[in-house]
């Protein structure tokens, strides 16, 4: 992780995310017969990217730049607030990250890593939907907190 006052970015990794969002809803629902788990594949790694390049955004906000999967990963642990932060941001009415949505974030790593190495099919449908609907979730959340930061 390293310093970066390349504030610029953070637009285009959130437009890179919800793209690539709309790029992995498109494989998930219009895979042909006979390809499915070739598209469902492809699908749970684009879900992984689009939370990767909104975490890469989230992490911008503060004002650093990651290189590496694991070092996003490691870096969004330090975004989420403490307790007393987290009340003032409650009562303000502000969005923020929670444990919940490292632990999307880490799922996603997880099963998009499977997914691309594994020869044969090591997901569900089911596990496909539940990764897509925590990833609309986790841009949708980091998204917000970009925002309010306009604001």
């Amino acid at each position: 992780m390293r310093t970066s006052t390349q504030t610029f970015k953070i637009k285009l990794f959130l437009e890179k995310a919800e793209n690539s969002l709309l790029i992995a809803k498109h494989l998930k629902e219009e895979c042909p017969e006979g390809t499915r788990h070739h598209w469902q594949y492809w699908a749970i790694t684009i879900t992984y990217y689009a939370m990767l390049y909104a975490a890469k955004a989230a992490i911008l906000q503060k004002g650093y730049e990651v290189k590496t999967h694991e070092a996003a990963r490691n870096a969004l642990t330090l975004l989420i607030p403490n307790e007393r932060e987290k009340h003032d941001l409650e009562l303000l009415g502000k969005t923020f990250l929670e444990d919940r949505h490292i632990t999307y974030f880490e799922e996603a790593m997880t099963i998009s890593q499977t997914a691309r190495y594994q020869a044969r099919p090591s997901y569900t449908e089911r596990q496909l939907k539940d990764i897509f609907e925590k990833a609309r979730e986790f841009i949708a959340t980091i998204s917000l907190t970009e925002n309010h930061k306009n604001c």
